[in-house]
């Protein structure tokens, strides 16, 4: 029977979706993520090896957009095109680069889940995970106490294909989400608090955006101990870029491809290599006789 089964779904950009009600980390919730592509690696997906680097991205992006060349090259930072064969290959609409190990290791590990039905590593969770499992009912609380709203806690929404899904930490309303990061890293932190940066997980919030159809998500970044400082919760809102979900889309689908070549190949491997053949029936074993005692063997 299908976990999705007697579930309440919804449509989302030719999808369809459900929600698994379930906590994150859990035993069920780790069984609801086997096989598929999480939001929580969508951003490790989209990183190839050997493509445009940040400035040459800007400059491709700003082309595409319709910008002038001289306009293209300020926002780049460029006095000059950039001459690589890989940026006239990303102006031409070709894919520039390729997966990385991380990828390729994922998508096998979601191969061999798709073919078992359950999480190749039986559920781990790192200690940040656990962390983060552990702080995220107090960021929700303390993000609905700014808020002045209830935060719905949503679990595990997924496609009903199993090819993929995101744990959406909170639904607000009928239009809105959130997500919750606890951090340790210094560097991270600095990062979004100093900075404003989010880019790193962005992927996440709009793939979240792309799943749930919904129109904006709160980042929060949640540091208990700054607490005392009253800087607990850092908050962003993210509006829904169709544009990006667009590109995100696209990527995932080419990705999904890549899991179901990896469970093909999987499915059909031979088990025995260099000559080494198992097609000789094995004898049954044979029951053995109760052994005799030491006195019914040599007597009383």
């Amino acid at each position: 029977m299908s976990i999705y089964q007697g579930l309440e779904k919804f449509q989302v950009r030719g999808l369809t979706v459900c929600i698994i009600e379930c906590q994150q980390g859990s035993e069920q919730w780790h069984a609801a993520r086997a096989g598929v592509i999480t939001a929580s690696m969508f951003s490790t997906i989209r990183a190839l090896v050997g493509g445009l680097d940040s400035r040459q991205q800007l400059y491709v992006d700003a082309i595409l957009a319709g910008k002038s060349e001289a306009d293209a090259l300020a926002i780049a930072g460029y006095k000059a095109a950039p001459k690589a064969q890989a940026v006239q290959k990303a102006l031409n609409g070709e894919k520039v680069g390729s997966y990385s190990e991380a990828a390729l290791n994922y998508a096998f590990r979601l191969a061999c889940e798709r073919i078992t039905g359950k999480p190749l590593d039986e559920g781990f969770s790192t200690y940040q995970m656990k962390r983060g499992n552990r702080l995220e009912p107090d960021a929700r609380a303390r993000h609905e106490q700014k808020l002045g709203q209830l935060i719905h806690e949503a679990g595990f929404v997924v496609t009903t294909d199993g090819k993929f899904g995101a744990s959406a930490d909170g639904l607000i309303g009928d239009t809105g989400g959130s997500e919750y990061k606890c951090l340790v890293a210094p560097e991270r932190i600095r990062s979004i608090v100093l900075d404003g940066d989010i880019s790193e997980f962005m992927d996440q919030v709009q793939g979240c955006l792309w799943l749930t159809g919904r129109k904006w998500w709160h980042f929060c970044l949640y540091c208990p101990d700054l607490a005392v400082a009253g800087k607990d919760l850092f908050a962003f809102k993210v509006a829904r870029d169709d544009d990006y979900i667009d590109a995100l889309e696209q990527d995932l689908l080419a990705f999904d491809a890549v899991v179901e070549s990896y469970r093909a190949q999987l499915e059909s491997a031979p088990t025995e290599h260099n000559g080494l053949q198992f097609d000789v029936a094995i004898p049954e074993a044979q029951p053995q006789a109760e052994p005799q005692s030491a006195i019914g063997i040599f007597g009383a």
